[in-house]
Parts: structure tokens; sequence; C-alpha cells
């Protein structure tokens, strides 16, 4: 049974390491910088929550003595045939790559790193960086050369939150290698591992460049959706009866409008594209599109309610999306930027997160003693709580914005608010 190192044990890195814990092939260890979430997982204990089997599988694995945790990532990988790394790259508010994270990570693998290893990236990164910054960084660092004493591979992780698992065994694993060796044992590790199609591809960078595009497709996407919606605002047509109706056509496929994008992904990867040469066109465009709907949406409560100043606005979800605990990019974090220039009240509320967590944002945690108080509410996720949410409770509240489009209008009107949708009227 060949050991694997899985870096980075985060939304994930844990469920990966916990199937490749579990396929009957491997021993994995899994480090992390974080003393807590390691000592969670040699209890057993997945501290990743809302992921449907993952508990199960930690569980599982821990029983079966195949999963372990540490803090020292040099140790776990001189240990191990196969390297995994699945560090977060972030950016800075101007989309600025920072590496910190992921290049410490690199230079500790680098210290522990044995001749044969496979190194294979799953992090999210731009074309280029897998063999020019990170593989030369362990080159330098162990003394080894790529592709003859250690072999490199690029594979990125193509899974969305709350249903990682189901992904990593339906979607096609993209696998890429410096050269033929390393591209062959990614391959085979790839197939035990995750028991999933294999799709090859010619170079990391073309792999790389592959993940990048995913996402500023679905950027670009919903940048129309969301240019049409507000066009469709000024002329009174729903948006959405023209979605469906024209997504009727096979070869349409029209995303969804809405008040923002959030998240690690959609927001951040585009940059990867804009910071390293791309000249300016559509995906420059689609992200300003993007971010600017949060103050297309704060323009529309103030044409309806009137000037904001001292207003009490509500927004509903501090998340990115419904139902994912996860703040990062998060469209609610661009409103209340837009709220507060109008010097408006902002309050918050978010299931998944507690008073203090919310706070934290310069906004008021809301409780239900507050509603009478409410002037305006903004849906921005919408969790499986907001299903049965009392709009009656609101009782002066004249305006809910419904940033994603799925509240029932009756629900709202019948209480003697305006409903207004994304390209809704």
């Amino acid at each position: 049974m060949k050991n694997v190192t899985v870096v980075g044990l985060g939304k994930i890195g844990l469920p990966l390491a916990a199937i490749f814990a579990n396929c009957g092939h491997f021993h994995v260890y899994g480090a992390d910088i974080n003393k807590l979430v390691v000592d969670q997982v040699n209890q057993g204990i997945a501290h990743v929550s809302n992921e449907p089997g993952l508990d199960e599988l930690v569980a599982k694995a821990h029983q079966a003595k195949t999963l372990e945790a540490t803090v020292n990532t040099a140790d776990a990988v001189s240990k191990s045939e196969v390297v995994v790394v699945i560090v977060p790259v972030l950016t800075r508010e101007n989309g600025q790559i920072y590496y910190q994270y992921i290049d410490s990570a690199v230079e500790e693998i680098a210290k522990g790193i044995k001749k044969g290893t496979l190194v294979t990236f799953e992090t999210t990164l731009p074309a280029g960086d897998t063999r020019n910054r990170f593989g030369k960084t362990i080159e330098k660092i162990s003394g080894l050369t790529m592709g003859e004493d250690f072999y490199l591979s690029y594979s990125p992780e193509r899974v969305y939150s709350n249903r990682i698992i189901k992904d990593l065994s339906s979607y096609p694993k993209v696998v890429s290698g410096y050269n033929k060796t390393s591209l062959e044992l990614a391959t085979d590790f790839y197939k035990k591992g995750l028991n999933c199609e294999i799709l090859q591809v010619s170079s990391l960078e073309a792999a790389e460049f592959t993940k990048v595009a995913e996402c500023v497709y679905r950027d670009v996407n919903i940048a129309l959706a969301n240019e049409l919606a507000v066009y469709a605002n000024k002329l009174d047509i729903n948006i959405m009866e023209v979605i469906k109706a024209a997504n009727s056509e096979p070869y349409s496929n029209i995303h969804l409008p809405g008040v923002g994008v959030g998240g690690h992904c959609i927001p951040v990867y585009p940059y990867f594209f804009i910071n390293n040469g791309m000249q300016e066109g559509l995906t420059t465009l689609s992200r300003k599109i993007n971010d600017n709907m949060a103050q297309y949406a704060v323009e529309l409560t103030e044409e309806t309610i009137g000037q904001l100043k001292d207003k009490k606005i509500l927004i509903l979800g501090l998340s990115f999306r419904g139902n994912v605990k996860e703040p990062t990019k998060s469209s609610t974090l661009l409103l209340i930027e837009e709220l507060g220039e109008k010097d408006a009240k902002v309050f918050v509320d978010d299931p998944l997160f507690d008073a203090n967590e919310i706070s934290k944002y310069g906004v008021i945690p809301f409780s239900n003693q507050q509603a009478d108080q409410i002037d305006a509410i903004i849906l921005q996720a919408y969790h499986d709580e907001y299903q049965k949410l009392d709009f009656s409770d609101f009782k002066n509240c004249s305006l809910v914005l419904d940033g994603r489009n799925v509240l029932n209008r009756r629900d709202v009107e019948k209480f003697g608010m305006k409903y207004l949708g994304i390209g809704m009227k």
C-alpha cells in the first residue's frame, strides 16, 4: 500500500484525503498548519461541515487507521510516494495573486521529498506556475531534478461545495504531467484513488488553463445574464421568462442573473488571466459587470423607497451563496459597502453565522425582535431557512429586493410590500 500526503485539509483537501484513505490502495497523511484541524482529523472528526458523506468517510478511515494528520508537512512527505497539494492561492483587492501559503507549503514539501515521488497540484493556478514556480522551488531546495528524480503533475479540482464527494466521482479528472512518466504515474494514482474517468491533456499549462477557463466561462455568462436583466428591467420585461424561453433552444445556455458573484472561484480566478498578460476584453468587463450588481441593487432600493440615509436595510445571507458557510468575496460585502456610502443602517441575517461572526463586518446582527424596524430587505443568499421566512413580521418594510429571483412574489406583496427582482419588476 502506497503512502500519500495531502497537503491542505480544507474544504476540498479533507474530502480528497478521506476518499483516498477509503479506496483500499493508500495510507494517507493529511498535512495542515492548523493544529485544531489536525487534532480533529486524528479523532476521526471532519471539521468541514455540510458535505454529505464526509463525516462517515473520515470516521471510517480513522477506524481503519488509513488516515492520520500532522502539522509536520516535510515529515509526512518523506514517508510518501505521492504528494497532493491543495493549498489556496488568494488574490488581493486589486486582483494581484497572493502566494504566501502555497509557497510555504511547497518549501516544506521540498525539504521532505525523496527520489521517485510524484507531486500533483490541485490548487487553481495561473498557467505556468506548476512548472516554473513550484517545480523549480522543489528542485532548488531538494537538489532533485524534475522528471528524473521526482515527477510533477497538475490536476485541477473541479467540485462544488455541498457535493464535493459526488463531484469527485462523477466529473472527468483532468490530468497532465511534466513528462510521459509523470503523466502515467498521475493517471494511475487518480484511477485508483477516485475511480473516475480520466481526461489526459498535453501539458501542465493546458490543465492549469482549463480550470481558469471554466471559471471565466461562468463569470462571462453570468455577466451577460446580468446585463440582459438590467436592460429587461428598463423595458418592463421579466428576464426569467425570457431566459426560460431562450434556453429552450438547444444552443442557448444563458445563466441566471443576480445581485453579484462570490466565493473562492469565479470572482478570483479570472484575474489569473487578467493579471498575466490577457488584453482587456470580455473577461475584464465581466468582472466589472458582476461586481457592479451590488451598486445596481442599492440604486433600485433607493429609487423605490427614497433616500437611504438612516434607513434600516436588512441583507439576508452573509454567505456568498445559499447553504454554504463561506463569506469569501460574498456580494453581501459589496452591498454593505454601497449601503454604507448611502449612510444606511445595515442589518445582516444568516442562520449559518452567529452574531459575533456577523458583527465583525461592521453591521448589526439581525434578530426577530428588530423586524418591525426594517425599511427594506435585500435577499443575497437563499438559504433553505428563508423558504419559511414570515414577511408579516416586517410591519414597516416597504420593499423586498430579491437578489436571486427565488422568492414567491405573492408571499411578499400580500403584506403590502413591493417586490423587485433582478430583471423582474
